[in-house]
């Protein structure tokens, strides 16, 4: 079995729970308040960005060509499109991309974990950190895509993580991990990957509420 597959399978039913959540339903659904859309956005803009430096940080430590490769399309996927996406949508729901807003604890948390394990983990260790937003993202666009809400703002979103294009690099990603995991890194790859994992979770939370879980 490939590492990622390993991965994925040894955490299923935390896996289900951040492609399951509540609030990814009512995206389906058409029927999430459009402020706490908002308020989501503001605070993945914060993440997004975070994320691109914790992609750069993988791709500094290594000097392999093929993965230099896939970590500079996962960049300009990031860098190029999902950043200049989600301002765009902020500003459709009445939010101001060029406004601070302090990151709340969970993405705060969650990009420290994240600038952590890419600075220092080694090659297998950084992309089993990055991968569950990435790979999640791609299921969820999949499966919502199947039945598009009517909305039009959360049809676009659907519609930014449905398509090929998205899906090959999570291919592109997932592979290069299995290719670079030894059995050394196994211990260190499942704690990032399920540290992550249950970030995701705790994201999707957190914005649900509009940061009240984060203050509980």
């Amino acid at each position: 079995m490939s590492e990622s597959r390993r991965l994925k399978e040894r955490g299923a039913s935390q896996w289900a729970a951040a492609i399951a959540h509540p609030m990814v339903a009512e995206i389906g659904a058409g029927t999430l308040p459009h402020d706490t859309f908002r308020f989501y956005f503001e605070q993945n803009i914060s993440y997004l960005r975070e994320y691109a430096q914790a992609i750069a940080f993988t791709a500094a430590g290594t000097g392999d060509r093929d993965a230099l490769s896939v970590l500079a399309r996962f960049l300009v996927q990031i860098a190029d499109v999902e950043i200049p996406a989600n301002e765009a949508f902020l500003s459709r729901l009445g939010g101001s991309p060029g406004s601070s807003v302090p990151m709340l604890p969970t993405t705060y948390a969650y990009t420290r974990h994240l600038l952590d394990a890419t600075s220092r983990g080694g090659l297998a260790v950084a992309l089993a950190a990055l991968l569950p937003c990435q790979w999640s993202y791609g299921e969820i666009g999949r499966h919502l895509a199947r039945s598009l809400p009517a909305d039009p703002v959360y049809r676009d979103w659907v519609s930014l993580f449905s398509g090929d294009g998205y899906d090959e690099l999570v291919v592109a990603a997932t592979d290069l991990l299995d290719a670079s995991c030894t059995a050394a890194d196994q211990p260190r790859t499942a704690d990032a990957f399920d540290r992550s994992v249950r970030y995701e979770i705790a994201f999707w939370q957190m914005a649900y509420t509009r940061g009240a879980s984060d203050r509980a």
